[in-house]
């Protein structure tokens, strides 16, 4: 996992990973989630990859648009 850089100094997420097309997400309290091209979809997915990348915003963006339509729980 790659640490999320939270440049915001706010954010629940601690660090991400992602493939073509998929992004899982880790969190302070240590879960992880799947979010994929799958649920919810290409567009978000591809949105939360460049937050993540840019270490701002990723947090609250699952917040408000994404918060419970994960694929899956990893942990």
């Amino acid at each position: 996992m790659t640490p999320y850089l939270n440049l915001g100094g706010d954010s629940a997420v601690t660090s991400y990973q992602y493939g073509h097309d998929f992004i899982e997400v880790e969190f302070k309290h240590k879960d992880i989630y799947r979010y994929s091209y799958l649920r919810p979809g290409s567009q978000h997915v591809e949105i939360m990859k460049t937050l993540a990348d840019n270490g701002e915003g990723l947090g609250a963006y699952i917040n408000k648009y994404v918060r419970d339509k994960y694929e899956k729980k990893i942990r």
